[in-house]
């Protein structure tokens, strides 16, 4: 008889849907800002492109930099991980306002498709990552070896 062996595929590691997440992200906001564009070029000329452009580049940046954020931090303990990410919202956060801010006056953006924009970026790029990170089976704890006990269980002999 022929000896059967079974050697399971290698579970992937916990930043796989992280990674997958951020990868999907990008995508949709790519389609996003081309799509986009050429609606809002043809609703209302160049101010209608820069609008969108700007929408995208706002709404998505702001969404994308959590999620590279965790990503980055991943392998840092909880506390400086939680840290590093309430500060980079924070930071996201007066980026945000300023870069509004400083547009709020300018008038060589249509205004509308920047708004319009920037909500379609927010809703598809988390909808991309959240696709992104359930379509990656990882698994949630560190599997044990073999011969490894639990810390305090007995020998079953």
């Amino acid at each position: 008889m022929a000896t059967v062996t079974f050697i399971p595929a290698p579970a992937p590691d916990h930043t796989a849907s992280l990674r997958a997440a951020v990868r999907y992200g990008v995508l949709g906001l790519i389609v996003l800002a081309v799509v986009g564009s050429i609606v809002a070029t043809l609703l209302a000329g160049m101010p209608g492109l820069y609008g969108a452009l700007l929408g995208a580049a706002v709404g998505g940046g702001f969404i994308l930099c959590t999620a590279l954020g965790v990503l980055f931090t991943a392998k840092l303990p909880a506390m400086t991980a939680g840290a590093v990410l309430l500060g980079t919202w924070l930071l996201k956060m007066i980026l945000a306002i300023t870069v509004l801010a400083i547009l709020k006056p300018l008038d060589f953006y249509d205004k509308p498709a920047l708004v319009l924009v920037i909500v379609l970026s927010l809703v598809i790029v988390l909808g991309a990552e959240t696709y992104g990170v359930l379509g990656v089976k990882a698994p949630y704890v560190e599997p044990r070896a073999a011969g490894d006990a639990e810390p305090g269980e007995k020998d079953a002999q």
